[in-house]
């Protein structure tokens, strides 16, 4: 939503320009095999921009909290992750306090708990990862390559890494609390005052713990300066305060039809954090047949409810817990890792060119043509930016591993991650890796191509 909120301000004065013209590639389109795993994801998204204090999600116990309404009573323990993503904009423009964002865990049992954080991250937007222009395709191994802090915060974790404001562990004493994540979103001296924050942590408890993500302007010293609240002043929001308000707009019922669709914002316990595939024929084959020479296929990303692009496959993260007038599913599902295995296999009789590749085709729920549709140039709005790792094995059977940085604007084709050079009966493994990125708009398909042979162009 921030680059959105950037974005209209340069829109409203902007002459209006046609729509670009479309074209349809064929190539079938199948859903993804595999699922999601039964990983919980503590997903803080709503209200995306907040505006005043109090509780953005809330897994405590109701009991003994002044608003009962505002704690969904999850626990958490073992492998879990904790995704927030949120806005803070000076409201009015003359207040430039800054918004901070806490993150506490809670120990409820009358045992330590050892919280440990495996890779986390969390990025502003300002200064961090501004929203720059980027182009569609550029290598990206040492990860210095992003624009907007999710966008970094996924490329970050994809490559496995803690940032230095995370500890490795976090040792929670019996019926105590501790922070996770105490850090502002500032907005003086931005034009607009208007900035962002990501975050996303992979944790692994012994014990049961229980999570909030919580909104509270700085503090001041007595010299007018800004201060972190303390654990205690976190602790006294989350028993005494109600959810964060003004709320994001209410979601339409996923059965309903005959209204626009509002996906909504998400604020609840999403059920998955991976996604992994292995892709090949049928379920019980070992390999991928490649296309013929001059097609393709592709495999359905991040589907959700009126967007799965003729396969009836809805990927969205179901919602274990969440607040009544918040997202159904966690549509998008940001910072859930794709990890999928493409075992390709060239059974046809001469040797062949085949490109892996990533798109954003036209979201369709169901395809009106048989094929894909795109424009012929791509529409102004970035539907994509994000980091792909892919590994394979080269001409001469050297593994590579690559990672792409992609910026896809709506209906944009996409170029090839890769691109492999099959004799006949070769096979090869190709892996693609990627969390999808908040900030970017759903569905998008991957896709593998046979070129077509010279003889036939």
């Amino acid at each position: 939503m921030l680059h959105l909120l950037l974005g209209l301000i340069v829109a409203q004065s902007t002459p209006a320009t046609p729509p670009p013209e479309e074209v349809v590639q064929p190539q079938q389109v199948r859903p993804l095999p595999g699922q999601l795993d039964a990983v919980p994801t503590f997903n803080s998204n709503s209200p995306e921009l907040v505006l005043k204090e109090g509780i953005l999600l809330s897994t405590f116990p109701p009991q003994g909290k002044k608003v009962p309404s505002a704690h969904l009573n999850y626990p958490f323990r073992g492998r879990f992750d904790v995704f927030a993503h949120h806005v803070a904009r000076a409201e009015p423009p003359e207040n430039l306090r800054s918004l901070y964002l806490g993150i506490i865990l809670h120990n409820p049992t009358n045992q330590p708990v050892t919280v440990n954080v495996l890779q986390a991250a969390s990025y502003l937007s300002q200064p961090d990862a501004p929203f720059i222009e980027l182009p569609a395709f550029s290598e990206n191994l040492l990860g210095n390559l992003f624009a907007g802090p999710g966008d970094r915060v996924m490329s970050d974790i994809l490559r496995g890494r803690r940032q230095d404001i995370f500890p490795p562990q976090i040792v929670i004493p019996a019926g105590e609390s501790r922070m996770l994540l105490n850090q502002p979103i500032p907005v003086k001296g931005l034009t607009p005052p208007l900035n962002g924050r990501s975050t996303l942590a992979r944790l692994r408890s012994n014990g049961t713990v229980y999570a909030a993500s919580l909104a509270m302007f700085a503090p001041t010293n007595t010299d007018g300066s800004e201060r972190a609240p303390t654990l205690g002043e976190w602790q006294d929001l989350l028993n005494n305060s109600d959810v964060s308000s003004p709320r994001d707009r209410v979601p339409t019922p996923l059965e309903e039809t005959g209204k626009p669709r509002i996906y909504g914002r998400v604020a609840g316990v999403a059920r998955g954090t991976q996604w992994r595939a292995f892709i090949a024929d049928s379920p019980k084959a070992r390999y991928l047949s490649i296309p013929q020479p001059g097609q393709s296929f592709s495999y359905a990303l991040s589907t959700l409810h009126g967007g799965t692009l003729g396969t009836d496959q809805i990927q969205s993260a179901p919602l274990l817990v969440r607040y009544p007038d918040t997202a159904y599913r966690a549509h998008g599902n940001y910072a859930i890792q794709y990890s999928l295995k493409l075992p390709l296999y060239n059974n046809t009789s001469t040797a062949q060119t085949v490109n892996v590749s990533i798109q954003t085709p036209i979201k369709e729920d169901k395809l009106t043509q048989p094929g894909l549709r795109f424009f012929t140039t791509p529409a102004r709005q970035v539907f994509f930016r994000g980091s792909v790792r892919i590994r394979y094995k080269d001409d001469n059977g050297r593994p590579q591993t690559n990672f792409i940085h992609l910026v896809q604007r709506r209906g944009q084709p996409g170029q090839p991650l890769a691109v492999l050079n099959m004799k006949t009966g070769d096979r090869s493994l190709v892996e693609v890796d990627f969390l999808y990125p908040p900030d970017a708009t759903p569905p998008q398909v991957l896709t593998v191509t046979t070129q077509a042979s010279k003889s036939s162009q």
